[in-house]
């Protein structure tokens, strides 16, 4: 499939400075840090760099399939840097490395950069690893490192997280570096070439006050609100399968938690059970099993799981082909942040049904932030904020897997902002029908919705801004059947490539759907953690 990027300017920063005051600063966009969670952008798309200041090396914007910020020497120490004085902070960009001067050299990006001799970095290394560092006027000083593939050609994405004394680095989403250091408080944004050559696209900074990185102390809720109220719109609703509607624990009592070990057996327990999380609860690597007949709910808008990850389903058996009388069954997940998951960090699985994800901000996974597979059905996705993330969500996990999905995956998706996620946003495989509608896509760089494996999607009713194979039924793999209306395609996004006929969800439900051009202000201003009822 061709993959390549249409010259495009920076509308998506635009649009981002028209809702949050920005302050344009010659060709790059700065936001002021109270305002919005993305502070400063740069894809390089208009052909310059107005806006850096750089120190040492060769600068400049060149074509590379699109457009990129080229350091080409590797005779000097060189950083660029652009943005303002910013406390906490992540510093996110693509990095392809070209060359090194020796060993000991690196490629990547600065946080809290005071100066060009003062900043913490994030670098791939000539010596086959990422390393975290600092510079306080002297030479790089190494804070930790871990292995990592380095290959001089190759892009790899790079952030650096500054928050509090807390230093975290992340390489294609995957966190592998972490430290604490004291030295540098604030400061701006940066690239840098240490005796080496590379190019850098795609570079996004990020207020870690705001849905990045919650608060490690939950907003205080008024009294009562750990409450489930409302109920799914979507496949989640429908009688099916000796369940009507998802209902989660509604009817049990009610149980809050603040540990790993306290939301593990929780979570696990026989029974209806409301599960709510107060503030961000660390897990040990794994996906941990959510029992039927569960709420599971965060409390304010800043708690949820770190580290691992749900999974709603037994364990996995090719040999089953129907549903086991057993199947996990009527489960709740709202108001919860995922972050930095060891696998999944949602995996529906095992003929699992009536499951309602909703409301919720997930970003860094190893793997998948919501997938849906092995006969799973009767699910709603809704009202959630994805970012920070390239695999997003995953419907059918296999083109041969055709004996415990077909006639199965009936799965909603509606009001989720798939915000910069390159690609499965679904990717589905033999479900029918897949009900995607009212959608915010923004930036989606690989593809918005694929539909393979004979699935049927229908794709209604969405904003697509800027992506530029919005809804694709020959993406990969055996193809599948789509149908794309009332849809709305903005900034040179492309069209749809579907064709074939789908069963309407209507025979299964009831659903409104609205004018898809006021869809992306209400995504934006509904999804995520702390909008429920809002």
């Amino acid at each position: 499939m061709r993959r390549t990027r249409a010259s495009k300017s920076r509308a998506w920063l635009a649009a981002l400075a028209a809702t949050a005051a920005a302050v344009l600063v010659a060709g790059a966009v700065t936001l002021p840090s109270a305002s919005a969670a993305t502070l400063f952008g740069d894809d390089f798309e208009d052909g310059d760099a107005a806006g850096w200041s750089r120190s040492g090396g060769s600068w400049s914007v060149v074509a590379d399939g699109s457009r990129v910020y080229r350091q080409s020497g590797t005779g000097s120490d060189a950083r660029a840097l652009a943005g303002g004085g910013w406390t906490d902070q992540a510093v996110q960009a693509r990095v392809k490395p070209l060359a090194f001067n020796g060993q000991n050299r690196h490629v990547g990006v600065l946080a809290r950069a005071q100066s060009t001799s003062a900043y913490y970095f994030l670098g791939l290394s000539s010596s086959g690893s990422v390393v975290l560092g600092k510079r306080t006027g002297g030479a790089p000083v190494t804070l930790a490192t871990a292995a990592a593939s380095v290959v001089t050609g190759t892009w790899r994405t790079l952030r650096l997280e500054a928050f509090g004394s807390s230093l975290r680095g992340f390489v294609d989403n995957v966190q592998l570096v972490t430290a604490t250091d004291t030295a540098l408080a604030s400061g701006r944004a940066g690239l840098a070439g240490h005796y080496a050559a590379a190019s850098f696209d795609d570079v996004v900074v990020s207020d870690l006050g705001g849905p990045t990185d919650p608060p490690a102390t939950p907003t205080t809720p008024p009294a009562g609100s750990c409450v489930s109220s409302g109920a799914p719109v979507g496949f989640a609703s429908v009688n099916a399968w000796g369940q009507n509607g998802t209902t989660g624990g509604a009817g049990g009592p009610t149980v809050e938690v603040d540990t790993a070990a306290e939301l593990i057996s929780a979570i696990g327990r026989s029974g209806p059970l409301t599960v709510c999380v107060r503030g961000m609860i660390t897990l040990p690597a794994g996906m941990y099993d959510v029992a039927s007949d569960k709420t599971i709910l965060g409390v304010g808008s800043g708690s949820g799981i770190s580290g691992g990850g749900f999974t709603i389903g037994l364990p996995a058996d090719d040999s089953v082909t129907a549903p086991p009388p057993g199947a996990v069954h009527n489960v709740i997940i709202r108001n919860l942040v995922f972050r930095n998951a060891s696998d999944d960090a949602i995996n529906v699985q095992m003929f699992s049904h009536h499951v309602w994800i909703d409301h919720n901000d997930l970003a860094a996974g190893h793997d998948g932030l919501i997938d849906v597979k092995r006969g799973s059905s009767y699910v709603t996705v809704s009202w959630n904020h994805t970012h920070d993330h390239t695999k997003n969500m995953l419907l059918g996990h296999d083109d041969d897997n055709d004996a415990q999905d077909v006639g199965r995956l009936k799965v909603t998706y509606h009001h989720n902002w798939f915000d910069r996620t390159p690609q499965r946003n679904p990717r589905v495989r033999f479900g029918e029908p897949v009900h995607v509608f009212n959608n915010y896509y923004v930036y989606n760089t690989d593809v918005g919705v694929a539909c393979q494996a004979d699935a049927g999607c229908l794709v209604e009713g969405n904003y697509f801004e800027r992506v530029e194979e919005p809804v694709s039924n020959s993406y990969a793999g055996p193809s599948g059947r789509c149908v794309a209306r009332n849809n709305v395609f903005a900034d040179e996004s492309g069209a749809p490539d579907c064709s074939g006929s789908v069963q309407e969800p209507s025979a299964y439900y009831s659903y409104t759907v609205a004018d898809p051009n006021g869809v992306k202000a209400a995504v934006m201003a509904g999804a995520g953690v702390g909008k429920i009822g809002s």
